[in-house]
């Protein structure tokens, strides 16, 4: 089965090299700008996983420099479900999601997919409550809300949990220090009771890259 894991090109070099160490094709995002310089890197901007295996990229004139326009694929896919506000999804990815027989959601924010990180497909980490109480009324979603902030992202007071990691196999990968956050050990026991490990870097400060996402064929 290959593997391939789109990463921003602004990633430390430390996760690029842990990436790679799991066999995975790495793919580093190269600057566009078609959106603002701070997320013109960002996968999560450029392309949506809506399943493992189907990924929705961009096409040129997709997105607008500026939000809303420029969260029109930042929607959180989990395996029931497709997470965003509908109002400004790109129609192509909307028929992409009902093709894939998710559910959509509405929610408020436009980064639903950074200020999310999902753990597996049914649990989810954000700290955006409107998102926590939309997947709360879904009833089958498990929801970890944890404090704001605590994650750098260049131009912004701060980013997202979301934005600063992605499942990569069988792993929860952080971009930086997990410890550092002041819900760490909540993080870790949510993950561990649901049989994912965790990977963070010590080394640098948490910092929201635009997420990281996995393909497999």
């Amino acid at each position: 089965m290959k593997r391939t894991v789109y990463v921003s090109a602004e990633a430390d070099g430390r996760l690029l090299t842990y990436l790679r160490s799991t066999g995975a094709d790495v793919v580093c995002v190269e600057p566009t700008e078609e959106v603002y310089g701070a997320i013109n890197t960002h996968p999560d901007i450029r392309m949506c996983a809506v399943t493992e295996r189907i990924l929705v990229r961009a096409r040129p004139g997709e997105l607008g420099r500026v939000y809303p326009e420029s969260a029109a694929f930042c929607a959180l896919c989990l395996d029931r479900y497709f997470i965003h506000n509908l109002k400004i999804t790109e129609p192509r990815l909307l028929d992409a999601a009902r093709e894939a027989g998710k559910t959509l959601v509405d929610v408020k924010q436009g980064y639903a997919r950074c200020s999310s990180a999902a753990v597996d497909g049914r649990s989810v980490i954000t700290a955006d409550p409107g998102i926590a109480a939309a997947l709360e009324k879904l009833g089958d979603v498990d929801v970890l809300t944890v404090t704001p902030g605590r994650v750098l992202l260049t131009g912004f007071d701060h980013g997202f949990i979301g934005g600063a990691s992605g499942r990569v196999g069988d792993e929860l990968v952080f971009s930086g220090d997990l410890s550092a956050h002041p819900d760490c050990a909540a993080i870790v026991k949510f993950a561990e009771e649901r049989g994912v490990r965790l990977k963070y870097f010590p080394e640098f400060p948490l910092t929201d890259i635009g997420s990281i996402i996995e393909i497999t064929e």
